[in-house]
């Protein structure tokens, strides 16, 4: 099975392998999200404020040697924001470059940063999210955790041992609903060949 990495500049897709012998599970947290469009436009808005300051049309434009010698020049807020932007995206070509390597560790490291940095700079999750990511992120089979989605609620996404996946979801299911008193919807997802011609 295989990921897309997508290019959302040119639109240029690539399919990438998943890490052979992983599964990758959706963690529900069964809460909704509360003010997503406000606080998506106020986080644009504070990218654009960080590109402008760059001299770049769009944060990706930013290595992250430029970014550490001008950050401190930037606001508290606008500088966590536009941190998160530059090294996410640095972490998804190097998740990449993991992937082609079948380092399914090294992915879910890299999982594990972004999550911390979503929770952290770009300050889009929640009490539900980064609990489930936590009990996710404690289990033995698991490779790492990060929500998933526009945050604030929602769902989170781990990547584990496909033959741990089901004893995985039961534990995590478990702990989460003794945490939160919520009960999680959790999917597991095997990486299969995508659509095709039949004939």
């Amino acid at each position: 099975g295989h990921a897309l990495l997508i290019d959302c500049r040119s639109l240029e897709t690539e399919s990438v392998p998943l890490p052979p012998e992983t599964a990758v599970v959706i963690l529900d947290t069964a809460t909704r999200r509360g003010l997503v469009d406000s606080a998506y436009n106020e986080r644009r808005t504070q990218c654009e404020t960080a590109a402008a300051f760059f001299g770049v049309p769009a944060l990706r434009d930013v290595s992250l040697e430029t970014f550490a010698a001008k950050a401190h020049l930037l606001d508290e807020t606008t500088r966590k924001r536009a941190r998160h932007i530059i090294t996410e995206n640095a972490r998804t070509v190097d998740a990449a470059v993991a992937m082609r390597h079948n380092d399914a560790v090294k992915l879910g490291t890299l999982m594990d940063a972004s999550h911390a940095s979503l929770r952290d700079d770009f300050e889009v999750t929640n009490e539900a999210l980064n609990t489930i990511v936590a009990i996710s992120q404690q289990q033995p089979a698991c490779y790492g955790a990060r929500m998933t989605g526009a945050g604030f609620g929602g769902c989170a996404v781990a990547l584990v041992q496909a033959e741990q996946a089901e004893t995985f979801a039961q534990a995590v299911a478990a702990q989460y609903a003794a945490a939160t008193g919520l009960q999680p919807l959790i999917y597991i997802s095997l990486a299969t060949d995508g659509a095709a011609l039949v004939s």
